[in-house]
């Protein structure tokens, strides 16, 4: 979810802060209503939970509506929250049951009842936004509901299903009040989670008020919290510099990230560790420059990613050789295999071999204002174009714009973050290199599409990793994407802030209502 899609289960190093505890240490009732400020830099694309599958706006829904599922901090299996209860039917993995508990409502007043997720599911799959979710729910043929019970079916077994049914494409709305055929385009949100959307200002601002009428996974709810967007890293920095937000998160300036200190008296530092990555995305049509595999071979020949992680982001990443990152059961060293270090000979011979006129000359896009997008684009064209085999042209875009460019194809080469939906290699599978992957590529392999589903199958998580090793074999001979490198989850407060360690600790889950006066 992009970034792209959310984060993944990560081993939480606390540097400093309030200790470990879990979900007791979450703020409570008697609490005051002071406002906590929260800046970020992830843009939300879309209030629709059928309309975005990115880091910002799945952040917002973790807030203000609910999943069936969810997880607990550091959890790595979903846990009931909208549901009282939730299960496979039989063995063969086709069928999942949930019961709703009772008493779930909307802001309307209105009762939810099951007619209500089956709408939400079938709503997000018959939409198929481009930059929606539904490739996640490739493997949901149909739900039906009765009263307080839901039932999906499954097109093949899919042992992943419950984790997919706990992420930001599982939000359940009011059917009364979400279009069933197109997206909602006011600035409302009608949800039943933990807080409600007061008011919201596209790439401003987002005001969210504690929901006195929810139940769920949660004993508590939190503080009143203001959500506010910045354009930019360093608008950000400014920001908590100037002492105008309590907390900043995703994603200050490396070299801010890279100069913190966990002796610094004023202010509260959490850091862990992350399955974040950020790839290099190539158009595989063909009708882009990229299209034959041995110029996008020639290529991952030349990227040299420890020269990135030290310059660009002054080691606060580190370089990635695989689809899968580090942390995650499947993970592979593919690209250190296939291309161990950068080699111009081998490039330019694949070129020649390819018959294609030199320099290659192709189109490189980025967000702005993302993290140091625009520097790793820079550091990126040079180390290509040093060799004298490609000419690159980089610009950037506003984020919704360069989400829409990618999604159609109009770009030759994009890097961007994976935010993983779920702590389980499957978040790095279909949404990235299947056919009709969210990334958009153009990209399809049947083998590698087979080798997907047929991971799906092992309710054993680690059956699976012999299918997601022969899968990134696959991926680094097709080069459809060049792993950059893998990130780290920083969470920033001020000394009268707690609970950052628990705001963003890789499940995939934003929970603002962790935050607390202390």
């Amino acid at each position: 979810m992009r970034s792209v899609r959310m984060r993944i289960l990560a081993t939480l190093l606390v540097l400093a802060g309030v200790g470990v505890g879990g979900w007791q240490l979450l703020p409570s009732q008697e609490d005051n209503d002071k406002t906590i400020t929260v800046g970020t830099t992830d843009q939300v694309t879309s209030l629709d939970p059928a309309g975005a599958y990115d880091a910002g706006s799945w952040a917002l829904f973790s807030n203000v509506f609910q999943s069936l599922l969810t997880f607990e901090p550091g959890g790595t299996s979903p846990v009931p929250d909208a549901a009282e209860s939730c299960g496979f039917v039989g063995s063969r993995l086709t069928t999942y049951r949930c019961r709703l508990r009772a008493g779930l409502t909307f802001p309307s007043g209105r009762a939810m009842t099951a007619q209500d997720v089956k709408y939400s599911f079938d709503r997000v799959k018959a939409i198929k936004s481009d930059v929606g979710p539904s490739a996640l729910l490739s493997t949901l043929r149909s739900v039906s509901a009765d009263g307080l019970t839901v039932t999906f079916h499954l097109s093949s077994p899919d042992a992943t299903f419950p984790f997919k049914v706990a992420t930001g494409a599982g939000s359940i709305v009011d059917s009364e009040t979400y279009p069933k055929h197109g997206l909602r385009t006011d600035t409302g949100a009608d949800g039943t989670g933990p807080y409600e959307l007061t008011s919201y200002k596209k790439g401003k601002k987002a005001v969210l008020t504690p929901n006195a009428h929810y139940r769920g996974a949660l004993k508590h709810t939190g503080r009143p919290i203001d959500l506010l967007y910045y354009a930019s890293s360093e608008a950000l920095d400014s920001a908590w510099g100037g002492k105008r937000i309590d907390v900043a998160t995703r994603q200050l300036p490396p070299k801010v990230l890279s100069g913190l200190s966990a002796s610094d008296p004023d202010q509260r530092l959490s850091e862990s560790d992350s399955s974040e990555t950020h790839n290099l995305y190539l158009n595989t049509r063909a009708s882009s420059p990229l299209h034959d595999v041995r110029v996008r071979q020639a290529m991952a020949w030349l990227i040299n990613r420890e020269q990135l992680a030290a310059t660009v982001y002054e080691g606060t990443v580190d370089p990635l050789y695989s689809l899968i990152p580090t942390g995650i059961t499947g993970h592979t060293t593919s690209f250190f295999d296939a291309y161990p270090k950068q080699d111009v000979k081998k490039a330019r011979a694949l070129l020649t071999q390819a018959g294609v006129t030199l320099p290659v000359r192709f189109t490189y896009g980025y967000g702005k204002g993302r993290g140091a997008a625009e520097q790793e684009a820079g550091a990126i064209k040079k180390q290509l174009e040093a060799s004298g085999l490609f000419k690159v042209n980089v610009k950037g875009y506003e984020w919704s714009d360069f989400q829409q460019r990618w999604a159609k194809g109009k770009l030759d080469a994009y890097a961007v973050g994976w935010v993983a939906d779920y702590p389980d290699a499957d978040t790095f599978g279909a949404p990235l290199v299947g056919t009709d992957g969210t990334m958009n590529t153009g990209y399809s392999n049947k083998a590698v599409d087979q080798l997907i589903q047929a991971s799906q199958k092992y309710a054993d998580r680690s059956d699976a990793a012999s299918d997601f090793s022969t899968v990134q074999q696959d991926v680094a001979r097709d080069v459809p994407v060049i792993p950059l490198w893998q990130g780290k989850e920083y969470v920033l407060s001020s000394e009268d802030v707690g609970g950052g360690q628990y705001l963003d600790d890789g499940t995939g889950v934003f929970r603002l209502w962790s935050l607390t006066w202390i």
